[in-house]
């Protein structure tokens, strides 16, 4: 019986064999003729194949108990090693022990003859200090006794002395008398002289400040002129201003102003890039509006003016031309916004309708104006178009020089005021509400527009799940 054609059946029966025996197997095995023949292979190659499993566990074992042998060895060299670490660290533990109480003991030794020789300076100290002493009372008999003669000579010296003194004092005070008078004079005629002195200086002085004061007050007076000169020049500094209230404008979301909410990165990312745009096109009129109402365009014109505010060579007007529901003086927290359609029609002059942002606290530049508006107007549309509006811009932009108008106008598609101010403006904000405006309403707006009105940006607002947090530093 002869095997099946191919490798299988060296596969099946997992003798182990490598290529060169598979090759050398099947040579023989083709010139096997009978089934005996072909076993008889197979056994004898089963047993190859075993003798070397042997040979190679043999091996395999003669290396472990080598293994193990060096081991052992290495694990009998480190506890020797060991031992002879402790031998070495105890010896120099006992040497260092018998040095400490061989100092001990010279210590010790020193400390009693230094005590010995102590006393010995003690007792010779005591020894002197008595024979001192007997000394200084024999001298002192002495000097008693030399003391009682030399005080009675002394005596009779002081009374000769005394009454010589007392003649010679007599005739002292005289001349003393004499010389104070003489002083007396002198020192009365000096002070006078000194009064007269500090009375002239005094003179100088006062007329010296007096001098500087007229020169301080003229040159405050002059400075005074310089200043009124210089506004008298630039009308935006007679705006009026008015005081922002942060915890105000926190609650209606003018995340610019205290910068607190990362988002605020949005509009200053917004607020380089339109002025970029502005400054390559030559232009400077914006116009900010929504397809729709409540996506958010007012907020945005706000917090796009603060951020505007910090640019210190960016003169900014924000004009709230959305006179059918006028909320910027609201969101900004201002009580008396007057009216945005006198000041357009002419009846209200700029300069007494403007304000620009006052002291604060949240860093905002003053080189931005609001033009607020408190009255509805029924006829938007028509003074958005009416000539006299443009002679009111054009009147801005001749006496204030704004760098930036950016105007907060209507929905676009719910009226027709964008429509009616195109000519007015250079370009257009739009600002799209997250899960409010749709596409169509998007193209709607585009189509109004027209091709010629140059689209400046898209404002995505309340979107969800923008992820402004992780630009904070």
């Amino acid at each position: 019986m002869r095997p099946a054609q191919g490798d299988g059946v060296f596969a099946q029966r997992g003798w182990g064999m490598n290529m060169a025996d598979r090759r050398k197997f099947r040579r023989r095995f083709s010139r096997v003729e009978t089934a005996e023949a072909a076993q008889a292979e197979e056994q004898r190659l089963r047993e190859e194949a075993r003798r070397r499993a042997e040979a190679e566990a043999a091996r395999i074992a003669a290396e472990e108990q080598a293994a193990r042998e060096a081991e052992e060895q290495r694990q009998r060299e480190e506890a020797r090693l060991r031992a002879e670490a402790d031998a070495a660290r105890k010896a120099a533990e006992e040497q260092a022990a018998r040095e400490a109480e061989e100092q001990r003991q010279r210590e010790e030794a020193r400390r009693r003859a230094e005590a010995d020789a102590a006393r010995k300076a003690a007792e010779e100290q005591a020894a002197r200090e008595a024979e001192e002493q007997r000394q200084r009372e024999e001298a002192r008999r002495r000097a008693e006794a030399d003391a009682a003669r030399k005080a009675a000579e002394e005596q009779a010296a002081r009374e000769a002395e005394e009454q010589r003194q007392r003649e010679e004092a007599r005739r002292r005070a005289e001349a003393d008398a004499a010389r104070k008078a003489a002083e007396e004079q002198a020192a009365r005629e000096a002070e006078e002289q000194r009064l007269r002195e500090e009375a002239r200086r005094r003179a100088e002085a006062d007329a010296a400040r007096k001098a500087a004061e007229e020169q301080a007050a003229r040159e405050a007076e002059e400075q005074r002129q310089r200043e009124e000169a210089e506004a008298a020049k630039d009308p935006w500094s007679r705006l009026p201003t008015f005081a922002p209230d942060n915890a105000h404008l926190s609650r209606n979301r003018i995340i610019t102003a205290t910068r607190e909410d990362p988002a605020h990165i949005s509009f200053d990312v917004l607020r380089t890039r339109l002025l970029q745009a502005l400054s390559e096109n030559g232009w400077r009129r914006v116009a900010i509006t929504s397809p729709t109402k409540d996506c958010g365009k007012t907020f945005t014109a706000a917090n796009l003016a603060i951020s505007l505010s910090r640019q210190e060579n960016c003169r900014t007007l924000l004009l709230d031309c959305d006179m059918r529901r006028p909320s910027l003086h609201k969101v900004l927290g201002v009580s008396d916004p007057g009216s945005m359609g006198d000041m357009l029609r002419g009846t209200l002059s700029p300069q007494d309708h403007l304000r620009r942002m006052g002291d604060n606290q949240m860093n905002a530049g003053r080189n931005i104006a609001f033009g607020f508006n408190g009255l509805v107007e029924p006829y938007a549309s028509e003074l958005l178009q009416d000539p006299m509006t443009e002679d009111c811009l054009n009147r801005l932009d001749a006496e204030l020089d704004p760098d930036v108008v950016l105007f907060d106008l209507p929905p676009a598609l719910y009226y027709d005021d964008v429509i009616a101010f195109r000519p007015l403006f250079d370009g257009v904000l739009l600002v799209v509400g997250g899960g409010i405006t749709t596409e169509k309403e998007i193209k709607e707006v585009e189509r109004r527009l027209g091709d010629s009105t140059p689209l400046l940006g898209m404002v995505l607002n309340k979107a969800e799940n923008t992820e402004t947090s992780r630009y904070r530093y």
